[in-house]
């Protein structure tokens, strides 16, 4: 009994080297994988800020050859005024639209029997300020951020 015991003993005491051998092998397999996963995140992550990268400079390669293109004079004098003018004759326009919506708005309300102080508070609302404050802003602070970029 003793020998058998003893013989089986051997046998498995001399295959457990081999077997730690083959429980570290599919350890070291393991975290392989798990690395070779956390590599191709961090390249998939790297293409994706690259790609990103790339529409960036797409974008403005296109603004700069469309301001390229505008700020190059034709030569032809009425073409130069003709684009010179087209910004403000629009803000213009646009502006005398909005002046004369609000002034039918108010005469509306004055012929409703509203008070001139209540009619003016009633066109002057919350989206009308909104939008004076946006014009207000887009006009005088891009001057004043073009004073300070200018200045820095």
């Amino acid at each position: 009994m003793f020998t058998l015991l003893g013989s089986l003993l051997g046998f498995i005491s001399s295959a457990f080297p081999d077997f730690l051998n083959i429980w570290q092998d599919r350890s070291d397999k393991k975290h392989e994988l798990e690395i070779l996963d956390r590599q191709m995140e961090s390249q998939k992550q790297g293409h994706n800020q690259r790609l990103e990268e790339i529409h960036v400079q797409a974008d403005i390669s296109e603004s700069q050859a469309l301001y390229k293109h505008a700020s190059q004079p034709s030569g032809v004098r009425w073409v130069e005024a003709l684009r010179a003018s087209v910004r403000p004759i629009l803000t213009y326009a646009f502006f005398l639209l909005f002046a004369t919506v609000k002034t039918a708005a108010l005469f509306k309300l004055l012929d409703q029997g509203v008070g001139i102080t209540d009619g003016l508070v009633a066109v002057w609302d919350i989206e009308t300020q909104a939008l004076f404050a946006a014009v207000m802003s887009f006009w005088f602070g891009q001057r004043a951020l073009s004073k300070f970029r200018a200045n820095g």
